[in-house]
């Protein structure tokens, strides 16, 4: 069974490319390579072209025979979407209507769409469930919440499954060293602070020193990557099986602060970061922490490899290779 994973060479697409490959699935990548990289795909062909064009995704779908879609294709910076929204609804909304219009003249009837916590903005109660009220902070945040709701009412309407896995804080590597975390315009915390180990660059901003916390600085859950591909093969299972649509978070369960990323990254590379304290960045809630209890009992999900050890041990490990064979 082929599947078209759009946006396949970047961060979380090409480990979910492999997941794929591992489980008997092949995966056709379709990337434009403005955030991806061609290195990174390595278990199945790619199309270089833009969501944007229809006429290439109706080429790819009958080309490949592809039978269903994983949809990663999006612009993912929070802070960014705040300053260029008209960037991010054009990418992660009107391209994106244009590709489940092409599943529908292609006759591609499951989709399993990359979603995000940010569609909640600021938690009524923390763990955060499905059903919590969604009101998103930022663009960002609102682009995600759209095509969710775009997808139910072709569900509706077309009878187009779909899978909306809201995840939280993907971070971490390839336990085989073969992917890993890099960015061209990089904003995450974990790697940025590698990097600062690395002495790539200089201290690490840390953006709100003074939030409602245990240490003053925000909360997240962070799940491991290869954790996040793997749900994303299940989520697919579970819509070839049983076709009907659902949406599930994605994350440990566990809150971590931004300090304590930096004390576990000073651990693992006996390196002591230095840092600076910066105002809060605008579209940032003070804590997100994901109930995942739906997708563990909906799919038999375990996020095993997302404790902060594994997460850091696995990143430090894949920038020390990342240096050596320098990736670009």
């Amino acid at each position: 069974m082929r599947v078209l994973v759009t946006g396949g060479a970047g961060y979380i697409g090409s480990h979910t490319a492999k997941a794929l490959a591992l489980a008997g699935y092949e995966p056709v990548v379709f990337d434009n390579l403005s955030e991806g990289h061609r290195w990174a795909v390595q278990w199945g062909p790619l199309v270089e072209a833009n969501l944007s064009d229809r006429n290439r995704l109706l080429e790819t779908l009958q080309q490949y025979s592809i039978e269903a879609v994983i949809h990663f294709a999006a612009h993912a910076y929070v802070g960014e979407s705040m300053h260029e929204p008209r960037r991010y609804f054009q990418n992660n909304v009107t391209d994106a209507l244009v590709l489940l219009d092409a599943l529908l003249d292609a006759g591609v009837g499951t989709i399993v769409f990359s979603s995000s916590c940010a569609v909640y903005g600021v938690p009524e109660a923390i763990p955060i469930v499905e059903s919590n009220p969604k009101n998103p902070l930022s663009p960002y945040g609102e682009s995600k919440l759209f095509l969710e709701r775009a997808l139910s009412w072709y569900d509706a309407a077309y009878g187009l499954r779909s899978a909306c896995l809201r995840y939280f804080n993907a971070a971490g590597a390839d336990a085989e060293g073969r992917l890993g975390e890099l960015h061209r315009c990089e904003t995450h915390i974990i790697p940025l602070v590698i990097a600062s180990a690395l002495g790539q660059r200089g201290p690490v901003e840390i953006f709100g020193t003074d939030y409602p916390t245990e240490d003053g600085t925000a909360i997240r859950d962070y799940v491991h990557v290869s954790d996040l591909a793997d749900a994303h093969v299940l989520a697919l299972q579970r819509l070839i099986t049983e076709k009907k649509s659902f949406t599930v978070n994605l994350g440990s369960g566990c809150g971590v602060s931004v300090a304590e990323i930096i004390r576990a990254v000073e651990k693992h590379s006996g390196v002591a970061i230095v840092s600076n304290p910066s105002p809060r960045r605008p579209g940032d809630p003070p804590a997100l922490v994901a109930d995942p209890s739906e997708a563990v009992s909906l799919l038999n999900w375990n996020p095993r490899r997302s404790t902060l050890d594994e997460i850091i041990s696995s990143a430090w490990c894949w920038h020390q290779l990342m240096v050596e064979r320098k990736y670009s």
